[in-house]
């Protein structure tokens, strides 16, 4: 059957696109990181989209993810083990970071030139020092979650069918909050040149990784985004 218009109802979530992210000054700087910012202004404009979300890193300086936090440790190359504070039997590795995009400071804030102003909500994650949030959804814990945003239920209330997802960076944060939001049973497109990776050299194997999800990664030139021109 084919779809009809009313069963379209895209979301777009623009990932921390915050001066931290971003060269020249940022403190995990993604190289290329602000080139994406006129394509993500481009998509902002559209009237077809339901929703606009943007998300920010939103950390405490006592946060887990910051090598800073462990003594001896270095950003990039050392991992810590994060262990569920409410079930010492789930636990999981993580890699450290350095301090970045801590509540209230210049680094955290959206950079200037991203058209903020249209988007319907901006959504804080990685509050708690206890947890990684990579995902705008939730952190990865499972047994009892720590950390949810409350994203699903906006999106479900105005009943979104579909979540286009830039940002930064491509294999981490805009990697996550793609699968949770095909796992919310919203079908995903992460549009390729609207994210940029930590680890460009690995971003084919991180896209087959994403893909093996369930979610599309496609080009802005290609039917799926075109479509939020046609509308």
């Amino acid at each position: 059957m084919a779809e009809t218009k009313s069963a379209f109802r895209p979301a777009l979530i623009v990932v921390d696109m915050q001066e931290d992210f971003c060269p020249p000054n940022g403190t995990l700087a993604v190289h290329d990181g602000r080139t994406i910012t006129p394509l993500i202004n481009t998509l902002l404009a559209l009237p077809t989209f339901t929703l606009r979300i943007g998300t920010k890193d939103w950390h405490p300086p006592t946060h887990i993810s910051f090598a800073s936090n462990h003594p001896g440790a270095s950003p990039f190359t050392s991992t810590c083990t994060i262990t569920n504070p409410y079930n010492p039997l789930e636990s999981y590795e993580t890699r450290l970071w350095p301090d970045h995009c801590i509540q209230h400071t210049p680094g955290a804030e959206l950079v200037p030139e991203l058209e903020a102003a249209r988007l319907d909500k901006v959504i804080e994650k990685g509050t708690d020092p206890r947890v990684e949030m990579y995902s705008a959804f939730y952190d990865p814990l499972k047994n009892p979650q720590v950390s949810d945003s409350g994203l699903a239920d906006v999106l479900k209330e105005a009943e979104v069918t579909h979540v286009y997802v830039v940002g930064l960076a491509g294999d981490y944060c805009v990697k996550c909050t793609a699968v949770d939001a095909h796992a919310e049973g919203f079908t995903t497109y992460v549009v390729e040149e609207g994210t940029k990776a930590v680890d460009s050299a690995a971003w084919e194997a991180c896209k087959a990784e994403i893909q093996a999800a369930g979610v599309g990664v496609v080009s802005k030139d290609g039917p799926e985004v075109r479509r939020l021109f046609d509308v």
